[in-house]
């Protein structure tokens, strides 16, 4: 039998819903503006009257900032920090409201749409998950990409940036080399790979688990029609948890890929380097499974 087409399902992209002076407005781009301005103006009115006792909501913004550089000084360094903490932070404060404004009821459910066999279906929902449109995630992961090279820049230097890519690391002499010249070389092709996909595989991570959530929910909610109101509250918070846990690795794996290319091999003791770029590599399969 043939599927029905009025089956609930979600659109996998962004539904445009206005188009003032000819600019496309999606309803994943209203969510994304709400969550902006709402942050904004609660680190404005959180900052406003500063006191030396914090208390409220200045005491809950001051704790999160600090836990977070704090968080972040242990893993990049405080040379570093102190020069991309504007950005990890604010990645990872907008990905998690972001994501959980996406739990709002109404978010997905508040449109225009027709009755169908499995009830009023809504073919142009008024909000939609900032995070799962694909579009934003790979415009924030282009974002981190041009922030990477720049800071690569500043702290290695043209040539300096060349050399932690393709110059061989050790001593060595004679054939041994000559042998390590080419073998570090091809690891730089092979690296520069793996760098032009970073921003691939940030963007469809995020895109990939907020939107599968969005789904699980949508498919827990019309499972069992007069239990469409329970069934769906256990997954919520799973995808509360969901949410942190991307928002946390989104900013972890752009802090170590920043790392990897500001470290300076001397500057690395005990097989740092290496833990670091073996926990990329790792949490990059492990995502890659988790959202297949």
């Amino acid at each position: 039998m043939a599927p029905d087409q009025d089956e609930p399902a979600l659109s996998q992209k962004a539904v445009e819903i206005a188009r003032p002076f000819g600019f496309p407005i999606t309803n994943s781009m209203v969510v994304t503006w709400i969550v902006a301005v709402g942050l904004i103006v609660f680190a404005q009115v959180a900052t406003r009257h500063m006191k030396a006792i914090p208390e409220g909501i200045q005491n809950f913004w001051e704790w999160l900032v600090e836990g977070l550089y704090t968080f972040l000084e242990g893993i990049i360094g405080s040379h570093l920090v102190e020069r991309t903490f504007w950005f990890f932070a604010s990645i990872f404060i907008f990905i998690l409201s972001a994501n959980w404004m996406g739990l709002i009821p109404g978010v997905g459910t508040i449109g225009w749409g027709h009755q169908g066999a499995y009830g009023f279906k809504i073919d142009q929902p008024l909000f939609r998950g900032a995070n799962a449109d694909v579009n934003l995630t790979l415009a924030m992961a282009l974002v981190f990409f041009a922030c990477w090279i720049i800071w690569a820049l500043q702290e290695d230097g043209p040539v300096g940036f060349l050399k932690e890519l393709f110059a061989p690391k050790g001593d060595a002499d004679g054939l041994m080399k000559v042998v390590m010249v080419v073998v570090f070389f091809a690891s730089g092709c092979l690296e520069i790979i793996s760098i032009l996909f970073r921003p691939v595989s940030l963007s469809f991570r995020l895109y990939g688990n907020v939107f599968a959530g969005e789904n699980m929910l949508e498919a827990m909610s019309t499972l069992v029609p007069r239990l469409g109101w329970l069934l769906p509250i256990p997954f919520y918070f799973l995808e509360l948890l969901v949410g942190l846990v991307q928002a946390l690795v989104f900013m972890l794996l752009t802090a170590v890929f920043t790392l990897l290319i500001c470290q300076h091999e001397e500057e690395s003791s005990g097989g740092t380097r290496d833990r670091l770029k073996h926990f990329a590599d790792e949490t990059h399969c492990t995502e890659g499974v988790g959202a297949n």
